[in-house]
């Protein structure tokens, strides 16, 4: 079964008319649509309420002109970041199985799973590392993949901690890693991060003592989002498969700093694009479906030696800063605002850089 994916704009803060258009030309089936990956205008914090219209608008799309009960729909991979500062454009990324002849080639295959209930204790800590890792071993399976290299991305959204799970937590008796809400957000993506590591053998097992402190472990190949609208692991395996068919394929690469332009062009190069040595926007074309990208402020506070004031700045939370600016080198680099970059990044690519994942058409 191949795999049709494209790209839509929200003009709205619930528009899903992008998603019903493609319904309606027939590029795909509602039925057949597995898993959606989105950009949404709202803070990207904690009370960012616009991931659940954008993905109340999508879901009810799928309703009305599929077939799926409402049951069925609900469990179909959603992962919303919310955050579009600096050029960043609303949109997302529409993952759905068609039929193709087959390739020998490797094309573009998608697995999901959920994980087993992450409980906010959970959080930060092994057992959410192990329950991610069998997430994504499931999702793999779902996808065909063996070989861990054939990976290429790995999009998860997990939940954080709030104010009541945090009392529900200790009214069982249990303790939660942080009592800080917007902070237990980069430990449960970087903990996301970590079970996507060892589910593909990019690291051992980490202790405890080493989730959101040891930089050196992380994956080239996730990206993690968290929210309040989840209780699991939505996970979705984006890689190559012989023998699948279509004309999509995925490849990755990291960004070593938040200016590394180049890993923006290696990644699509690593997707089968050939790119001139001195690759510019023109060079990607028609030929990018899009770009997933993870940011993070770098700890250091220097920038290729330069000195960097982000984490002194009391007035706007480096997440918005880091994701505008880094929004900013990928746009340019191919030429399309509507590019996913998220923040956030701990464990996910090196420290002070992140994971870049390219999906290109090929036909």
């Amino acid at each position: 079964m191949a795999i049709e994916v494209r790209k839509v704009v929200l003009e709205g803060v619930a528009d899903a008319s992008g998603l019903w258009t493609l319904i309606e030309e027939g590029v795909f089936a509602a039925d057949d649509v597995m898993a959606v990956i989105g950009k949404t205008e709202g803070n990207g914090g904690v009370n960012d309420f616009t991931r659940i219209l954008a993905d109340q608008a999508f879901r009810d799309v799928l309703i009305e002109l599929g077939t799926r009960s409402v049951a069925d729909v609900k469990e179909i991979p959603m992962v919303w970041s919310g955050g579009v500062d600096g050029v960043l454009c609303p949109h997302a990324t529409v993952f759905a199985r068609t039929d193709a002849p087959p390739s020998d080639e490797p094309r573009l295959t998608v697995g999901i799973a959920m994980s087993d209930v992450i409980l906010p204790e959970d959080i930060g800590r092994p057992a959410m590392v192990e329950k991610v890792a069998g997430g994504v071993a499931r999702a793999m399976a779902d996808a065909g993949i063996t070989d861990p290299a054939d990976v290429h991305y790995v999009q998860t959204k997990t939940p954080l901690l709030t104010m009541e799970t945090i009392a529900e937590a200790r009214a069982r008796g249990e303790s939660v890693f942080t009592d800080q809400t917007l902070e237990s957000m980069d430990i449960s993506n970087g903990t996301s991060a970590l079970g996507i590591a060892v589910a593909l053998g990019e690291i051992e097992m980490p202790g405890a003592e080493q989730i959101a402190r040891d930089f050196s472990l992380y994956s080239a190949v996730a990206s993690c989002s968290s929210g309040v609208e989840l209780d699991q692991a939505q996970t979705v395996v984006v890689g190559n498969a012989r023998g699948v068919g279509g004309d999509y394929r995925c490849g990755h690469s990291v960004m070593d700093d938040a200016i590394d332009i180049e890993g923006v062009y290696d990644a699509i190069r690593n997707a089968g694009l050939e790119l001139p040595e001195r690759a510019k926007a023109e060079d990607v074309a028609d030929r990018l479906v899009n770009v997933f990208v993870k940011c993070e402020a770098g700890p250091t506070s220097r920038l290729r030696g330069r000195r960097q004031v982000m984490l002194n700045d009391s007035d706007v939370h480096h997440h918005r800063q880091i994701k505008g600016a880094v929004g900013g080198v990928v746009a340019a680099a191919v030429g399309d605002p509507a590019v996913f970059v998220s923040v956030a990044a701990m464990h996910q690519g090196p420290s002070g850089g992140g994971t870049v994942a390219a999906i290109v058409d090929l036909g």
